[in-house]
């Protein structure tokens, strides 16, 4: 394939990407477009859509055969070459792709969770890596080591203390994901841990492709020529794994797992290393440590005594010495007394005690819980158990108060003290884990001292208490749009509030992601039908901002069923629809086009059989939108002028009357937009002003969405060819979303009347408004809208 054959294919596979996903936003809009239209010239009728336009190409072939077909239209005249080749550049702009690793201010990430002083032994291992890596590199594969064994040897602990030694060797940053694969049901899917990976690599969280395959390709993209450090903590198996490798071979990716990963030895060249217990010598010289020196000394023997009682398992070890650190009364011989009668099965009263596991009543891990556990106060017992009612990725204030029962302080005060005797670790500000061996100690104390409906009741009261939070989140990032759930009921906005608010909102909501998928998946496993579609709800200004589409699909089709269900007990009806309309807006952003139109089809069906006029309306309208995505524009059309039919039919006092003249302007918009790809302009424009007039009718107006309609006139003026008038418009979008305070908004207004001056040859304003135009986006975080502009600059100014 020549090397203009490979770019046009690259950039045709960008475009379209980005115009099923709505990754690029407006630029990408404009530019898939522009391919249409460059496809579309000069052809006879082919039986698509409209007769002589070409259909979006998906499929691997169509991508060839459209790239074939831009090639063929560059050579067919010197001002088509040009508009080919423009193309072609402003096509790679999208791309989704970080600062190369050597360049200044490239992104560098730090991930690697802090270490300890109190850290013993493990030299060994050390020894061992660092052997590894001067070994000689195979080519096209980082240097893979496994650390295996049982939970709480301590591996997490040598894995981050390697790293942190070795960082000087990896100048490029380290990435540490824990893959939670202590259960099938904890156990991280790839593609979060890529997601995550690649937003610290610097893609901006809605550039994420939303499949794991061109995840996994960007990835190997972003790491190429790196000197990272990769820690894969806790993996479950080969299948996580295997998608985060790296291909240089200047990367180290250090594995811990209790399992031996056959396949990543096998093919992958890994190395495995068994992590076993601590000597007694090593043993009793961590224990002292973490015991600190204030306390009274004991004999050497009581002290060995102790250790051994620990089985020399690190997490162990660390669990008692901090118990000694913490608690005066406690006595090096009292700890020795406890661990001996519960290792021969006393009490201290010398009667045999009941095994609480009898498939393990040696496990020395359990035994110094089960002795931290007797030290705990009441009310930090029952605080301990309360909070491992589920496996919480973090445990934060707001879920341990709600859990608990208490107030926040004390719960801040009891999440401290669990911390202070080692049951907890504090992972980030106010943000705590247990080991997973931990946990499962709590709950099963849980289960025994308090009963599944009491777990149960905890469960929920978090799930409420995280709907309130999301469902707060999401009304102040997107205020106007219509929702279901009576999580809403009474919000408003805060008097005087700071532009800035939304954004932060949505950061919030970001930061909470993976506790509220996982309170979306305890709700629904304990039947709380109610809550679970509720919390779907709140998370979607999340989602249509910032992607995150395995998680939007996977909770989402949770809520479906569970609006199914609440439905069938006397809920709202209306949620079904509901759930499925969003649930498709998910599968639209992993470009699972044929999933998301049945999806529609679900929720028009289920709208339809409960008489809801507003949600059928929506989902005819999302159709529309998908439509559109796909350049059929005529089809669209015909769904937006059909969501307006079904508007109609929503009477005085109905539900979803007082959002009808909203609704209908967007709509009108929608109609402007699909008659403009058409290329009926006259008409195109005679709708956009008509729906420019309905957004001022609005009680307050709408500034930021009569501003995306000046943008579409300029468009729709641009087709025509009138440049001039098309920067007219864009001078009013400029003024209008600048008002509305909506600074990505505003720099896309500035790229597309930069655009207006490029054709009318004005590159001295051209300039300037690329250069407004980057100043917004470097404000409000656009990065790739930034990169973007800036190659426009440095060409404009070359």
């Amino acid at each position: 394939m020549e090397p203009l054959m490979g770019m046009a294919v690259s950039a045709v596979g960008t475009v379209v990407s980005s115009a099923l996903s709505g990754a690029g936003g407006e630029a990408g809009r404009r530019i898939s477009e522009r391919l249409y239209d460059l496809l579309g010239r000069n052809r006879a009728g082919d039986g698509t859509d409209e007769p002589g336009r070409p259909s979006l190409p998906v499929t691997e072939p169509e991508r060839t055969a459209a790239a074939a077909r831009l090639l063929e239209l560059a050579r067919s005249s010197p001002e088509s070459a040009r508009e080919v080749t423009e193309w072609v550049r402003e096509a790679s702009r999208l791309a989704p792709r970080t600062v190369p690793a050597v360049a200044p201010g490239a992104s560098r990430p730090r991930m690697l969770p802090p270490t300890t002083t109190l850290f013993t032994d493990r030299a060994d291992v050390l020894a061992w890596i660092t052997g590894l890596l001067e070994e000689g590199r195979t080519p096209g594969a980082p240097t893979i080591a496994v650390l295996t064994g049982p939970g709480g040897m301590g591996k997490t602990a040598a894995a981050v203390h390697c790293a942190t030694e070795l960082r000087e060797r990896f100048p490029d940053g380290a990435l540490f994901a824990d893959l939670g694969g202590a259960s099938a049901a904890t156990a991280l899917p790839s593609s979060d841990v890529l997601a995550r990976f690649l937003e610290r690599l610097g893609v901006p969280p809605a550039m994420v492709p939303g499949d794991e395959a061109r995840q996994r390709d960007l990835y190997l993209d972003c790491m190429s020529e790196r000197r990272m450090i990769v820690v894969l903590d806790n993996a479950r198996d080969d299948t996580q794994v295997i998608p985060l490798l790296p291909a240089s071979p200047e990367c180290l990716v250090l594995v811990t797992s209790r399992h031996r990963p056959a396949r990543l030895v096998g093919r992958h060249g890994a190395r495995p290393f068994p992590l076993g217990p601590l000597s007694t010598e090593d043993s009793v010289r961590l224990i002292r440590r973490v015991a600190g020196s204030d306390r009274p000394p004991a004999p050497d023997a009581v002290v060995q005594a102790v250790a051994e009682g620990t089985g020399g398992i690190p997490l162990a070890v660390c669990t008692t010495g901090a118990g000694l650190a913490v608690r005066e009364h406690l006595t090096w011989e009292r700890v020795a007394r406890q661990l001996s009668d519960r290792i021969h099965g006393r009490d201290q009263g010398g009667a045999v005690m009941e095994e609480q596991n009898p498939d393990a009543p040696d496990d020395p891990v359990r035994l110094v819980q089960n002795v931290s556990y007797g030290e705990l106060a009441p009310d930090c017992a029952a605080f301990y158990r309360a909070i491992a009612v589920w496996p919480w990725p973090t445990v934060t204030v707001l879920c341990a108060a709600h859990a608990a029962g208490v107030g926040e302080d004390e719960a801040r005060a009891l999440l401290e003290r669990l911390a202070r005797v080692h049951l907890l670790e504090e992972v980030d500000q106010e943000r705590y884990r247990f080991h997973d061996l931990t946990r499962a100690h709590a709950r099963e104390l849980a289960a025994a001292e308090d009963g599944h409906g009491r777990m149960a009741a905890a469960i929920r009261r978090v799930a409420v208490a995280q709907l309130r939070f999301a469902a707060g989140r999401d009304f102040r990032v997107m205020p106007l749009r219509w929702r279901l759930g009576p999580a809403y009921q009474g919000l408003a906005l805060p008097e005087g509030r700071d532009r800035a608010d939304g954004r932060h909102a949505l950061v919030d909501l970001r930061d909470e992601r993976e506790n509220l998928a996982a309170v979306v998946r305890a709700a629904a496993h304990h039947g709380f039908d109610d809550l679970v579609w509720q919390l779907c709800e709140a998370l979607w200004s999340l989602h249509l901002m910032l992607g995150f589409h395995a998680q939007w699909i996977d909770t989402h089709l949770l809520g479906v069923e569970a609006a199914r269900r609440s439905a069938a007990e006397f809920g709202d009806r209306r949620a079904e629809g509901r759930m499925w309309t969003q649930l498709a807006f998910g599968y639209m952003g992993a470009e699972q086009v044929d999933k998301a139109a049945d999806a529609l089809r679900q929720a028009r069906e289920a709208d339809r059989a409960c008489g809801h006029h507003r949600g059928e309306a929506t989902a005819v309208e999302a159709l529309g939108l998908l439509r559109l995505k796909q350049w059929e524009f005529v089809a669209a059309q015909r769904c937006f002028e059909e969501a307006q039919e079904i508007l109609c039919r929503i009477g005085p006092g109905e539900d979803g009357r007082a959002d009808v003249p909203r609704a209908t302007a967007l709509l009108e918009h929608h109609i402007g937009r699909a008659r403009t790809r058409q290329g009926h302009f006259a008409d195109a424009v005679a709708r956009l002003n008509d729906a420019l007039a309905q957004f001022r009718r609005l009680p307050g107006g709408d500034p930021y969405n009569a501003g995306r309609v000046y943008m579409s006139l300029g468009d729709a003026h641009l087709g025509a060819s009138d440049a001039e008038l098309a920067r007219v418009c864009l001078d009013e979008a400029v003024k209008t979303m600048t008002e509305a305070g909506a600074g990505l908004q505003l720099a896309d207004a500035l790229e597309a009347r930069a655009e207006c001056h490029r054709r009318s040859g004005r590159r001295a304003e051209e300039a300037e408004d690329l250069r407004a135009a980057a100043a917004c986006y470097e404000e409000n975080g656009g990065r790739l809208g930034l990169e973007r502009v800036r190659a426009r600059l440095a060409e404009l100014e070359a």
